[in-house]
């Protein structure tokens, strides 16, 4: 019984690897996210999303027709009861070139951000500048974030609903310095494929103690709007995504991103309109 279990985990894992590996490299192409000679930093949270990004990235390293550095880096923002072992006994047995950045984040969030309020706003600007700057130092290329389709779709519909902008997380975006590329290379991936994966890929999973306790974010409430909408329409995530990716600005009413005001009949069409109206 057991044997057979452990038979069908494996074919599950196998399946699901196949994929993530597939719409990863799909991303990648398509993007043009890594290239010949890169340093991609791929920064590592110790949650499902960025561990399951290194094991593809190191994956796709083997059979990929470029050659390109992969660096592991995990900003430890000193939390209270943070496992500092973890990731350095995890990342050594997998031979990875790794770095811990130790930055004491969290004192000032606490210290800033009033009691009862969320704290990702502040956290992951800081987190942000941190791994910029390190990225910056160690010579990185590409900065690789583990941010997927589920991701990509929430942050959309957040900034619709409180920020009043049609706009969401990029596959590939360069930063307002200027300096850094950043990459999402799991843009294509749903969440529960990468969970399943994590789960049966057993990744040593580091939770949160800043903003897993935040129950009420705003961003928790839009996932679980987008997952009942799934659960009630199978497939209507995928359709969304589809529609990210096919922007009509005729459509919409951005007038810096198409010239309504310049939006005039042709003079043929006028003729005939002329030549109805005698």
């Amino acid at each position: 019984m057991t044997s057979e279990i452990d038979r069908k985990e494996k074919l599950e894992l196998n399946k699901l690897q196949k994929r993530l590996r597939r719409l990863t490299g799909q991303a990648i192409a398509e993007f043009n996210m890594i290239e010949d000679g890169d340093k991609v930093m791929v920064c590592l949270s110790g949650g499902k999303d960025s561990y399951t990004m290194l094991d593809i990235l190191c994956n796709l390293q083997k059979s990929a027709p470029i050659n390109f550095e992969i660096v592991a880096v995990n900003l430890d923002q000193k939390q209270p009861g943070f496992p500092e072992h973890v990731l350095p006994e995890y990342l050594s047995g997998l031979g990875v070139n790794y770095h811990i950045l130790e930055k004491d984040t969290y004192s000032i969030v606490k210290e800033v951000v009033p009691e009862g309020k969320t704290t990702c706003g502040l956290c992951s600007r800081l987190r942000r500048g941190s791994l910029y700057g390190f990225a910056e130092e160690i010579g990185a290329t590409k900065i690789a974030l583990g941010h997927h389709r589920d991701d990509i779709l929430e942050t959309m519909f957040l900034n619709m609903f409180f920020g009043g902008k049609l706009k969401s997380m990029p596959p590939k975006l360069l930063s307002d310095d200027g300096k850094h590329v950043v990459i999402r290379p799991l843009a294509f991936c749903k969440e529960s494929d990468i969970e399943q994966y994590s789960l049966l890929k057993s990744f040593p999973i580091i939770p949160c103690n800043l903003c897993g306790s935040q129950e009420n974010l705003q961003r928790q409430v839009v996932k679980e709007m987008l997952q009942g909408w799934e659960k009630q329409y199978p497939g209507r995530l995928d359709t969304m995504f589809s529609a990210v990716q096919n922007v009509v600005p005729s459509h919409l009413a951005d007038t810096e991103l198409f010239d309504f005001k310049g939006l005039k009949q042709s003079e043929e069409a006028m003729k005939r309109l002329n030549v109805i109206s005698l």
